[in-house]
């Protein structure tokens, strides 16, 4: 049998090329064929000719989304490092930053200090005479059945300076022992601490106080019971059953020749800012230099952190508007015009001279910063030491003045950075190409989806047309090969 077939079809894509089918055969010895089967495999077929009219459109946009994409996530990169950097600025940018004072004693084994920023620099002679110190009761009679000893019932009425509790005692805790754990737990004690100490001659009971400070004195007085509580009262007035061990007392503490009481060994009121932690008298030892001054360590590392983040922010930005020559790969906002002026604005103000009233310590430079052939700064820790040590105000100029490089770039980032400012601006603009695309790409789909039924509601109508004429054709070819056979011969015929 003979093979018929389908001539190539053809439809035009929106940018008018032809776009041609693949030739459809008709294997008319097929049996399938003969018995009327299909033809063509329009699935295929529809699939092949609708994504041929669309391939540029939809490579196209997926092209121009990738772009956008990557624009968006390198946005996201810039204005991260941006707001990173920008955090870095507080501890310069304003001359409240540069109010950190140090307090260092000649003599830290008698007191130690430290400084907030209302303290005032300068020396001062410091002696301590006295240390405060907690009051320490003992009872002086033993109770030879130790801790397990009867005591007594009733109620104790403790005072610790203005304050006082009660201790109720029952018989099921009148014990040297219950009674030590009761005061322990009582509600509302302000800070005595009961113990029991166990000696060759029986057990003590021991109460400490937990405040220091002359007025902080225990008083003990008992009430009600079977008054074998009585052995445990004290006051100043009846002290028969303690003894002192530790009296209660104040720190006495002189400075610069005016001498200051305390009722705790840690003094923050004898000096505006300053915070004295006793720890020993000075006695002959003599009086100890107390120095309040600028905290110069401090601020240095705030300087020398700036110029870390600045030179991570600089390396972020160099990716991120770079192009490798040797692989022809372009950072993601390589030529980006709001990259390029951020950058150009940062610099400028870094490598600028600002008026801090001194001649000698005005830029970066001046006190030992200098840019690298690579765009990061570096620090010199002498020439820095130097300029804080020798014009420290100067130095908070450069940096926190209204003028100075902190303060201006933190101004600049802000605005920067701002709902209406260029960053979000640019990232608004991204957003809408983004919905654009995505919105071109949905009618695409669309009208494939469209096409896709109309060309296969036509090429199944074909499909039809074809394997009807397959059968007929078949058909005829089986009725023609039945017919009887024409001798088309002569014969001769005898006479």
């Amino acid at each position: 049998m003979s093979t018929s077939s389908i001539g190539n079809t053809s439809s035009t894509a929106s940018s008018g090329t032809p776009v041609t089918s693949p030739v459809v055969s008709v294997a008319g010895d097929s049996s399938a064929d003969s018995a009327g089967g299909s033809v063509i495999d329009v699935s295929e077929l529809v699939s092949e000719l609708v994504t041929a009219q669309y391939a540029s459109q939809v490579s196209n946009i997926e092209n121009q989304t990738n772009a956008v994409t990557s624009e968006i996530s390198a946005l996201g990169t810039f204005q991260g490092a941006l707001s990173t950097f920008q955090s870095a600025l507080s501890s310069l940018d304003s001359p409240s930053s540069f109010n950190a004072l140090t307090a260092q004693s000649s003599n830290s084994s008698a007191f130690t200090a430290s400084a907030d920023s209302t303290a005032v620099g300068g020396t001062y002679s410091v002696g301590v005479t006295q240390l405060a110190q907690a009051q320490q009761l003992v009872s002086k009679t033993a109770f030879s059945g130790g801790s397990s000893a009867t005591v007594g019932t009733g109620t104790l009425a403790i005072s610790l300076g203005g304050q006082s509790f009660n201790v109720a005692i029952a018989d099921t805790d009148d014990t040297l022992a219950g009674i030590a754990a009761s005061i322990n737990s009582a509600s509302g004690n302000p800070g005595v601490t009961a113990t029991v100490l166990q000696g060759n001659d029986g057990a003590y009971l021991v109460l400490s106080s937990q405040l220091t400070g002359a007025s902080n004195t225990i008083a003990v007085s008992s009430s009600g019971g079977n008054g074998g509580l009585s052995q445990l009262d004290y006051s100043s007035t009846a002290s028969g059953n303690y003894t002192q061990e530790t009296a209660a007392q104040d720190a006495v503490v002189n400075v610069a020749g005016v001498t200051y009481d305390s009722a705790s060994n840690t003094i923050s009121d004898a000096i505006t800012g300053v915070t004295l932690n006793l720890l020993a008298t000075t006695g002959s030892s003599g009086n100890a230099t107390l120095t309040v001054s600028n905290d110069t360590a401090t601020v240095a590392s705030n300087i020398e952190n700036f110029v870390s983040a600045y030179n991570t922010l600089m390396q972020q930005l160099s990716s991120l508007g770079s192009y490798d020559s040797t692989s022809s790969t372009a950072g993601p906002m390589q030529g980006n015009p709001l990259l390029s002026e951020i950058q150009n604005d940062i610099q400028n103000a870094v490598f600028g001279v600002v008026d801090t009233g001194s001649s000698t310590y005005n830029s970066l430079a001046s006190i030992g910063i200098t840019a690298q052939s690579d765009g990061t700064l570096s620090v010199d820790d002498t020439t820095l030491q130097n300029a804080l040590s020798s014009n420290f105000n100067a130095v908070s100029q450069l940096f926190s003045s209204t003028g100075g490089i902190a303060s201006q770039l933190n101004t600049q980032l802000t605005a920067d950075l701002a709902s209406t400012g260029p960053v979000t601006s640019y990232s608004n603009t991204l957003v809408q190409q983004s919905d654009a695309l995505n919105q071109q790409s949905t009618q695409i789909t669309n009208e494939e989806t469209a096409l896709t039924a109309s060309m296969t509601q036509q090429y199944a109508a074909l499909n039809t047309l074809l394997s009807s004429l397959q059968t007929t054709s078949a058909y005829l070819s089986e009725a023609f090969a039945d017919l009887p056979q024409v001798d088309t011969g002569n014969s001769n015929s005898s006479g």
